[in-house]
């Protein structure tokens, strides 16, 4: 079946999915539009030269019309956080952004799923939500998509076990609040403690999760990764590919991704991650998990700071 995948933004983000959607067999068309005409020219080139190695799709590079007919707009557009710089401290030149995209890649794509993937993602979800005109269930951030990795990471390299076993995800915010609901976290079905004995009773030296210094770990690997190498690119493509991949999908699939709260946990009008049902025809719904006191407090807590963020802009 013949797919198309549009991308919009050219910079380490958004050539870095490109590429790895180059890779998978999920499109058949991918456009690939910047403002840098020169930069992006470059980065489709260097992309369509490795075709000969894969069965032929079409890359392009686009302008907002051949984005028509897309049944996926992945937007990255935007300033990238600097070193030191919070995702917060991006947001209103951010926005601006997005507002200039949004009216004119829905006028050629009404019906395709959004991807969100703009810096400070809940943020940038939340303005295109409001300002895009489309039906809610079309746009989704990329949200916690990224940090629930990392986290998948963190606990892999601690219980040496593979990631695909662990079922352990990050709420709230894409940013400094965000946390993990520990009371819903499963390797194979145990909860986390009882993976500890059970881990310690194979005769591994596995001592159980420091949580404090987990969820600091996945908080941070963005800035450190930043202050390594000057951007992050490779996770995040990937977690957009695979996101992109369940939206493609014949049925539909769970994940933390960012959407509008209509007052689930208590929480409304404002976006921000909790286990989400998408797939096809984008987001279902939210999966109303137990959430113990304290995992409810540090949800509404992410939700107010990026409410406090909101009030703050110029939508």
């Amino acid at each position: 079946m013949s797919r198309k995948i549009t991308v919009i933004g050219a910079g380490s983000v958004g050539a870095t999915i490109a590429y790895t959607l180059s890779l998978e067999s999920l499109a058949s068309e991918i456009v690939l539009i910047d403002i840098n005409k020169e930069k992006v020219e470059g980065e489709v080139m260097d992309i369509a030269q490795g075709m000969s190695f894969r069965d032929p799709i079409s890359i392009i590079a686009g302008e907002y019309e051949d984005a028509a007919n897309s049944d996926i707009v992945v937007i990255t557009s935007g300033i990238a956080r600097k070193p030191g710089q919070t995702r917060i401290e991006l947001t209103q030149t951010n926005v601006n952004i997005m507002k200039k995209i949004a009216p004119e890649i829905v006028k050629v794509a009404p019906k395709a799923l959004y991807v969100i993937v703009s810096n400070p993602v809940d943020i940038m979800t939340y303005v295109f939500a409001k300002t895009s005109g489309l039906p809610e269930n079309q746009v989704i951030g990329s949200g916690t998509t990224l940090d629930t990795a990392r986290l998948k990471t963190g606990l892999s390299e601690h219980f040496d076990v593979a990631q695909k076993n662990i079922h352990a995800y990050v709420f709230g915010e894409h940013g400094d609040t965000s946390f993990i609901p520990w009371s819903c976290a499963a390797i194979g079905g145990a909860k986390m403690d009882e993976y500890t004995k059970i881990a310690q009773s194979f005769d591994k030296e596995t001592k159980p999760v420091d949580k404090e210094a987990m969820i600091e770990y996945v908080r941070k690997s963005g800035g450190k990764i930043i202050a390594n190498k000057g951007a992050t690119f490779y996770a995040i493509a990937v977690s957009v590919v695979k996101l992109c991949a369940k939206l493609l999908a014949s049925s539909d699939s769970i994940a933390t991704v960012s959407t509008l709260m209509h007052g689930e946990y208590g929480v409304d009008d404002v976006c921000l991650s909790v286990l989400t049902l998408v797939g096809p025809n984008g987001v279902q719904g939210k999966i109303p998990v137990e959430l113990n006191d304290e995992e409810m407090e540090k949800l509404h807590a992410s939700a107010n700071a990026l409410k406090e963020v909101i009030r703050g802009i110029e939508i």
